[in-house]
């Protein structure tokens, strides 16, 4: 995968990415070649954005040879909500969308990293801007990713001028693909600038998440987070950290409002989520967190969640769900 280049010098990041026009795709009922799966030009979600989706992992074991698919119920619990926002009406329940998952997943029987995008989307021929009265469909396709950022060596990141959109001008706790015109000119500006990714504040100034992630700060021995108020999408990565944490470390994280300079002077930072894991933050518009190195407590978290997300814990085994019988 190219990398995007700027005038300045960038950290390069490993990136794992399989091509994903291989292999197959639940779409519109039935599993068909990937190649197969299109949609007109004129459909409603590619005219407004009308479509809402989630972003899954699934991990190998090699050990166990198995497949683990991480919090997969929760996922789908989460596209529930996203679809009442977005008036949708298919006929899917969460335990048919975890099976038609598995059964794509069996069909390409993978044997390393998976990513799953399951997306619902209008799909009536019409340049009508509503909800109702629409036809809807869903549809989902995997493809290999390994790490989607670098989450060893640390990123980089900046203070967008572009700030989150508003939860009462988009549904920010649904996971809307119109929505993400907000996180691409946020990511593309940070790119552009050397960075890795932007941080983006709300309207009254406040930190609010990553382009497409959610954020933790270690400042005096406490680990802070935004809270759900501050336009955040309430990730199922930053929900399954938080308790993690409560149960490794005896800690419990502070959800409220963290100020732009507070970034600054935290000893550690991090951004978590389905495609960037656990990964550390080394500076912030140019100014390096603690060490100016990935934090200690940070590579940690990040091991202990990995791990689990193997299965290599037991305790942590019923976030997983195992794809080969």
């Amino acid at each position: 995968m190219t990398q995007t280049q700027s005038s300045q010098e960038a950290t390069p990041q490993k990136v794992s990415i399989q091509d994903p026009l291989e292999g197959y795709a639940f779409f519109e009922g039935r599993f068909v070649p990937i190649a197969e799966a299109k949609v007109s030009i004129a459909t409603h979600a590619l005219q407004y954005g009308t479509a809402c989706f989630e972003g899954i992992r699934a991990y190998w074991n090699p050990t166990h040879e198995q497949l683990y698919v991480l919090k997969m119920r929760e996922h789908y619990q989460r596209m529930m909500h996203s679809w009442n926002v977005m008036r949708f009406n298919l006929p899917y329940s969460i335990d048919d969308l975890e099976r038609i998952t598995i059964e794509l997943l069996r069909k390409h029987s993978y044997r390393q990293d998976v990513y799953i995008r399951p997306i619902a989307y209008k799909a009536s021929l019409t340049v009508k801007p509503r909800l109702t009265g629409l036809k809807d469909e869903f549809a989902v396709y995997t493809f290999g990713m390994g790490n989607y950022v670098d989450i060893e060596s640390g990123l980089r990141v900046c203070t967008s001028s572009w700030r989150r959109a508003n939860s009462n001008a988009m549904p920010v706790r649904a996971k809307v693909t119109g929505g993400y015109v907000n996180s691409a000119l946020a990511t593309e500006d940070a790119l552009a600038s050397g960075f890795d990714e932007a941080i983006m504040l709300t309207h009254d100034g406040y930190v609010s998440e990553g382009s497409s992630c959610n954020l933790f700060i270690l400042r005096n021995g406490k680990l802070a987070t935004p809270a759900p108020s501050e336009d955040i999408l309430e990730g199922i990565t930053r929900n399954t950290l938080i308790q993690l944490v409560r149960d490794e470390f005896g800690m419990t994280v502070e959800e409220r409002r963290i100020d732009r300079t507070e970034l600054y002077a935290s000893e550690e930072m991090f951004l978590c989520g389905t495609g960037v894991q656990v990964s550390p933050v080394i500076s912030v518009d140019h100014r390096p967190i603690g060490s100016g190195r990935p934090g200690p407590f940070t590579m940690k978290l990040q091991a202990l969640y990995l791990a689990a997300c193997r299965g290599e814990n037991d305790k942590y085994r019923h976030w997983l769900t195992p794809v080969y019988e």
